[in-house]
């Protein structure tokens, strides 16, 4: 299988320029926020989860090419799977971009054109601070993360 290595490929500039399911999520139930000092990359992430499946997802921040584009393919990845789902193909395309596991196009669809990020480590930060944000959204329902966004100074 022959995968196409480039950073920058067409699909990625086009989530980049027009991301999709951006903006606020109202009525969210898991939401979570990342940030890439190093960079200076912020994304957070909103769910509606019903029935151990996402309803729906937002992504609202800002970020180099390669974060928003990773964020906004990850929300169209996501939409409408199981929890569990999302959370497996978190740690496939992780693993793929920490280069621990081959890429599998049939598997990753779309994500596939990010594989490039794996030869740039200092990129691999910006493609996966959506997921990681995803990850901790998946565990962190929104009225806990209002809660502790309140209490701290």
């Amino acid at each position: 299988m022959s995968i196409d290595l480039d950073l920058y490929q067409d699909i990625v500039l086009e989530h980049k320029r027009a991301p999709r399911n951006f903006g606020p999520l109202p009525g969210a139930t898991h939401r979570a926020e990342g940030t890439n000092p190093q960079c200076g990359d912020q994304i957070s992430v909103a769910l509606r989860i019903e029935q151990d499946r996402i309803a729906d997802v937002r992504f609202q921040g800002q970020g180099c090419a390669i974060c928003m584009a990773s964020t906004s393919m990850m929300t169209e990845a996501v939409q409408g799977t199981p929890t569990d789902a999302a959370r497996q193909l978190q740690a496939r395309f992780r693993a793929v971009l920490t280069g621990t596991e081959e890429p599998d196009e049939a598997y990753l669809g779309k994500l596939i054109s990010l594989a490039g990020v794996a030869r740039y480590p200092s990129r691999i930060k910006c493609a996966l601070l959506g997921w990681h944000a995803l990850g901790h959204a998946l565990q962190t329902p929104a009225l806990v993360c209002a809660e502790a966004q309140a209490v701290t100074p």
